[in-house]
């Protein structure tokens, strides 16, 4: 069974700044998955794509399959996520239910994100806001931290979680 630390919230709201701090504390290896990862290396630009909305389902079908893919291999994982598409997280949660899983739910005010968004300048202007009004409804998480906290505090907390931590709120019924 792998372990895999889930980090879900709006673009924007530290999930790369979390994970970086995870990673810098582990007490064992763990791979880091993010979409980001794919569009910053330069092998997946969605750009290039003249029919993206089609071709979106399929990418990420790829996606959710490699990262249950990787777990199923036994390692342990950081992923970053936003569940924005209906269908994802049952996606995932089958995927991902052999697995013990921590669902961390990323809460930062809307003037961050909209501030971090303009200063980062990679994702379309107002996708932060749209994710901060939509991709929390309905879920429940086994920890929330804030967004705008030090990222060490938060990876200490994660740590602390996830040793006690047994079946994930991750797979319980979206609300």
């Amino acid at each position: 069974m792998a372990r895999v630390i889930f980090l879900h919230g709006p673009s924007s709201s530290g999930k790369s700044t979390l994970a970086a701090a995870l990673l810098a504390s582990a007490p064992s290896p763990f791979l880091h998955l993010s979409i980001d990862h794919l569009r910053d290396s330069g092998a997946w630009d969605p750009r290039r794509y003249s029919n993206w909305p089609t071709a979106r389902a399929a990418f990420f079908d790829g996606f959710h399959r490699a990262v249950g893919g990787f777990a199923d291999a036994g390692n342990d994982l950081i992923l970053e996520h936003v569940l924005d598409t209906p269908g994802w997280h049952a996606d995932l949660q089958h995927r991902l239910g052999a697995h013990q899983v921590l669902f961390v739910g990323l809460t930062t005010p809307l003037e961050t994100l909209q501030s971090r968004e303009r200063q980062r300048g990679d994702r379309p202007i107002g996708s932060a806001e749209a994710d901060f009004h939509s991709v929390h409804r309905g879920l429940t998480y086994d920890l929330s931290l804030d967004g705008t906290a030090a990222p060490e505090d938060g990876a200490m907390r994660v740590w602390r979680c996830l040793a006690r931590h047994d079946r994930s709120a991750f797979f319980a019924p979206v609300r």
